[in-house]
């Protein structure tokens, strides 16, 4: 086979270079020494600030408050000692916009004197900057000329230093809003749904007579799933460095049918490329605990040991700046894209959550009794009718262009929001909707392997599902349908606020049916939650969520269905969802309306993106390929033919038969394309009705010629090429 002069030569490189990359030997250094070491952590405030100042300082972490501005400029000066002391020479105000992406305001810390230069840092610059506002995305919030923008210290999570090959940056990470105090990021609201969060559970908690209970804080852990692909086969796809997803590309003669790489032995350039990230992420103080291979050819995962949701925000935003800078290094490029390959699985973001405090421990731990644990009863339940109510705003908190392509698609959950609860809790939780009480748990008991050697196994009363959207894993919940290249902060700013305001549903309607019970508070748990249950239990399904059955199943139950992000993303400014989120003071409804209109018009540049790429493509690559094997045959054949032999004509039907069906498709996609909506909503609607199946259609042409045409005309890497060289 010879291929196409460009892809040869991708290749032969490929094969040249060295395996092993790795530039860091764990086996040598201590990982405690590194761990945190460019973090401005509170072992380290504790070293350099007052006594008093720390102590403020930790219990603005640790409660919530405000510093004040004497506190702020001690602590500042500290801060910028110690990045200089680690050769950074500007300071950084981190924040994170409505793009999804992160954003980053650098000044430098000096400034020239009498003398020459003073490095300067006051508590002034650290609580506060001014980044100009106006080309982020605001859905209206604001005219383009009204610019001015404000970007806050986040002290509850702590500043780092990124070191790069040309210098070292103190970063700040921050909220940002605009002059007027809208929320123009996604930390505001998130920061505004841990407090909403606090505020119920403490009050759910005093009702169980605990009134100590410290800040009751959301935890999450992600689990980031991405591709390594050679970036020397990467920048000969177009359509991977515009979009981050092939928009062409045939069924290679080997997938994932093997089911090989699924926690297969990492392959030692991967392996080198993993550990360096991992070094620079604990560096970074991001508690990595596990990597592995993914199921998908070339598709790994990494995952972090659970924090603070806001934390873990800001941590899983720089992992995928770490991923991506590091993978540059070892020749790779990260792909974060939620479906870059067509036939093999995409890649989620599974984010963990869970709630509790030190003082409390996790809310959501079951016990090895859960029928007995009305405080996690009480707390499951509002769990249960918050995302109930409001399943169609969690199933908008996942929705994009890319993540349609993956979500239902029997590697993803679907695009119906259900809960999983395992055998064991979906038993006490029947028990409590039909009596109020449960009398039971089931055991899981323990697993015989029948030899000798090996150990005895105590199993769960109940088994996983993969295909359930938001499954109870243990002691927390896991929301899979969150795609691989989001920020987990819109997820999970909506759980904490849905959930708040469930739990202060419980907590008065507790409070008024108490009145009536002669102040008993275990009677009126009981019909709280059993009233609860009665109401919301069709949310539950423990069954298989890729089953055409179960879409016909929760339709009777009435679940939505919402199949596609045009559909899903009304749901954030819907009428409930604006109520509840003013009422727990996360977001107003002008906050809402406005990421509705930057997420359908994202929704909208992402389709025409890649439908002007499809047609471009199409027309100077594919097609050129297309019609210089046609001559090429038909030449052959009329050489044939003259010298006397019979020459068959078959191949060359075909080829021109699908290059007429190519450029035909490509005609039917301009027009499409030309079409001028009237609003964006409509723009959404005409591009997942019209455009995207137009574009299949020029795919399925064009992929069928990939298969016929000589592979030393097609210019475009091939997925066999993409998933298996590395």
């Amino acid at each position: 086979m010879s291929a196409h002069p460009a892809r040869s030569k991708a290749i032969e490189s490929i094969a040249a270079q060295p395996r092993l990359t790795g530039t860091f030997d764990f086996r040598n250094e201590k990982l405690d020494a590194i761990y945190g070491q460019n973090v401005f952590s509170l072992d380290k405030m504790e070293k350099r600030l007052p006594k008093n100042v720390f102590k403020s300082v930790r219990n603005v972490i640790e409660n919530g408050g405000m510093l004040d501005n004497d506190v702020a400029d001690i602590v500042a000066s500290s801060m910028k000692d110690w990045a200089l002391e680690r050769g950074a020479t500007h300071y950084a105000h981190v924040f994170y916009p409505l793009t999804g992406l992160t954003a980053e305001k650098h000044d430098t810390f000096f400034e020239p004197s009498g003398s020459g230069t003073l490095a300067q840092f006051a508590g002034k610059a650290l609580i506060q900057a001014e980044p100009d506002a106006s080309s982020f995305p605001n859905g209206g919030l604001r005219a383009t000329f009204e610019a001015r923008g404000y970007t806050a210290w986040d002290v509850t999570s702590p500043a780092y230093i990124f070191d790069t090959e040309n210098g070292s940056t103190l970063c700040i990470p921050t909220a940002f809003v605009s002059w007027t105090g809208d929320a123009l990021d996604k930390k505001t609201p998130l920061l505004r749904s841990m407090a909403a969060l606090n505020r119920s559970a403490q009050r759910l908690m005093k009702l169980f007579g605990n009134s100590n209970t410290g800040y009751v804080a959301a935890t999450a852990g992600p689990e980031q799933e991405y591709f390594l692909i050679d970036s020397r086969l990467y920048h000969l796809r177009p359509d991977l460095y515009t979009c981050g997803r092939s928009l062409f590309g045939a069924k290679p003669a080997k997938g994932q049918e093997f089911e090989d790489q699924y926690f297969g032995t990492i392959p030692a350039r991967v392996l080198a490329c993993m550990m360096e990230s991992e070094l620079e992420c604990f560096k970074l103080g991001i508690p990595i605990k596990t990597r592995h291979n993914e199921v998908a050819p070339a598709q790994f995962e990494v995952a972090p040991i659970y924090e603070t949701a806001n934390v873990a925000h800001d941590h899983q935003m720089l992992t995928m700046t770490v991923l991506k800078s590091v993978a540059a290094k070892h020749g790779f490029v990260c792909v974060m894209a939620e479906k870059p390959f067509a036939g093999v699985n995409g890649s989620g973001k599974h984010v963990n959550w869970s709630l509790g405090s030190p003082k409390v421990g996790n809310l959501l731990e079951p016990g090895s009794n859960p029928h007995d644990n009305s405080q996690f009863i009480a707390f499951t339940t509002a769990v249960i009718r918050a995302v109930d109510i409001h399943q169609g705003l969690l199933r908008a908190t996942v929705a994009s262009a890319g993540n349609d392509h993956r979500l239902g698609a029997n590697e993803a959950p679907p695009a119906i929001i259900s809960i999983y609860l395992g055998d064991m809790l979906a038993d006490v939780f029947e028990q409590l909707r039909k009596s109020g009480s449960a009398k039971s748990s089931k055991k899981g008991g323990v697993m015989q392997l029948g030899v000798d050697s090996l150990p005895v196994l105590p199993k769960d009363a109940g088994d996983r599902n993969r295909t359930s959207p938001f499954a109870f894993t243990g002691n927390k919940f896991e929301f899979r349908a969150v795609g691989s290249s989001f920020s987990i902060a819109g997820p999970l700013v909506a759980l904490n606020t849905i959930v708040a305001d469930s739990i202060e549903f419980m907590v008065e309607r507790i409070e008024a049916q108490m009145k009536g019970k002669k102040g008993n508070f275990n009677a009126a748990l009981e019909s709280v939650v059993k009233e609860i249950l009665q109401k919301h239990s069709r949310i539950i399904f423990n069954g298989n969520g890729y089953s055409e059955a179960w879409h016909k199943e929760a339709a009777k139950r009435g679940l939505l269905n919402l199949r596609t992000t045009p559909d899903a993303l009304p749901q954030i400014a819907a009428p409930k969802t604006v109520e509840v989120f003013e009422r727990q003071g996360v977001l107003s409804k002008r906050e809402l309306v406005s990421r509705e209109e930057i997420y359908t018009h994202s929704y909208v540049l992402s389709v025409n993106t890649e439908s002007k790429l499809v047609s471009q493509i199409g027309r100077t690559t594919i097609l050129p390929a297309a019609l210089s094997y046609a001559r090429q045959l038909a030449e052959t054949a009329a050489a044939i033919k003259s010298a006397g032999g019979k020459s068959s004509s078959k191949m060359l039907s075909q080829v021109v038969s699908l290059t007429n069906d190519l450029e035909s498709a490509l005609d039917a996609l301009d027009k499409l394309r030309a079409y001028e909506a009237a609003d964006t909503h409509a723009a959404a609607r005409h591009a997942v009705t019209k455009v995207l199946p137009a574009m299949l259609v020029v795919r399925e042409a064009a992929d069928a010629l990939e298969g016929l045409v000589d592979d030393a005309l097609w210019p475009l890497p091939s997925y066999q090429e993409l998933l298996f060289l590395r």
